[in-house]
């Protein structure tokens, strides 16, 4: 195993803003907090979840493994302060990933899981013991009846995931949309490890088309606003805007010239002049803006994505060959 470098040799980066710092962590190392009424979101400052307390149990929402025993902890946290029950009857997952949904299996077989048919069919296939598949389906949408609370599944298509949903919950001013939007931060790598770029980059729209004031986006230290959803369109569309404008102004020729026949060589210093020369300015617009923005792997990564995804699925390619 390789030792992690010395302190001195760590990079240095920009300082957060305050916009994106998170809640203060309790000595077990998470933060519950009240949404609205009885909805409340848990936190260890880089995952998120939430649950909603009914008369007939708890509706946990995911549960990601790095938050964990805590999700307990916090239902039961609530459960004391506000007197009711704290035991977990559904688990809705709001996509397959092991990230957001791998201490499922710390709730016993008696809770209802409840995911997107396609979410089902991807823990089959991936076999793993900590994510029991849901055994309540659905394809287009389903609303969850609990306790006389009501909560709205949707599926809009396919974004970070072919399974990612939308999760409203009507009664509680509150929309929650996972891997799409980190409030106060730049995605991490390939627009947050997201399978489906146009999909991705539509999602924020059908997010602001729903009535919330309050984001659970699934990562970070804070619930996420609508201003937040609009500065992460802005930052997306910079880069969108910044890839065409490389695109067309960086000559492919001489790559290919200078290294031909190794066509494969060609290729690489091509896309990554393209990609460097499109991610430049948008990191030094978003920095000090975007916790995170000046590691620059983070937006050259999600630049190269959608800047492949332009020349792709949108044939910003040139042209055609006469």
């Amino acid at each position: 195993m390789t030792s992690p470098a010395p302190a001195g040799d760590w990079p240095d980066y920009a300082p957060i803003p305050a916009s994106a710092l998170g809640a203060t962590l309790n000595d077990q190392g998470y933060y519950v907090g009240r949404v609205e009424r009885n909805l409340y979101w848990v936190t260890d400052n880089v995952y998120q979840s939430a649950f909603l307390t009914t008369p007939d149990g708890v509706v946990l929402f995911d549960a990601p493994p790095s938050i964990g025993g805590n999700l307990q902890r916090a239902v039961d946290e609530i459960a004391v302060a506000e007197g009711v029950s704290n035991t977990v009857t559904h688990l809705v997952y709001s996509h397959h990933h092991a990230d957001h949904s791998g201490a499922a299996s710390l709730f016993d077989g008696n809770v209802v899981r409840i995911g997107h048919e396609e979410t089902r069919r991807l823990m089959l296939r991936d076999g793993d013991p900590a994510r029991p598949a849901p055994e309540v389906t659905f394809g287009d949408s389903y609303t969850l009846e609990v306790g006389g609370e009501r909560v709205e599944l949707a599926w809009h298509g396919s974004n970070h995931t072919p399974d990612n949903i939308y999760i409203h919950f009507p009664d509680h001013d509150t929309l929650m949309l996972i891997d799409v939007v980190n409030a106060g931060w730049v995605p991490i790598y390939n627009l947050n490890l997201s399978e489906d770029v146009i999909g991705y980059m539509e999602a924020p729209d059908t997010a602001l088309s729903y009535p919330w004031t309050h984001l659970i986006s699934g990562h970070l230290g804070r619930l996420a606003t609508r201003d937040d959803v609009l500065v992460h369109q802005q930052y997306i569309a910079d880069i969108e805007a910044s890839s065409r404008q490389a695109l067309d102004s960086v000559d492919p020729v001489p790559f290919y010239t200078h290294y031909w026949p190794n066509v494969w060589a060609g290729v690489k210093a091509h896309l990554d002049t393209v990609t460097e020369r499109a991610a430049a300015p948008v990191i030094a617009k978003y920095t000090g803006v975007l916790a995170a923005a000046d590691i620059e792997a983070f937006t050259t990564t999600t630049t190269f994505l959608i800047m492949q995804s332009l020349r792709l699925d949108r044939g910003h390619l040139g042209p055609v060959h006469p």
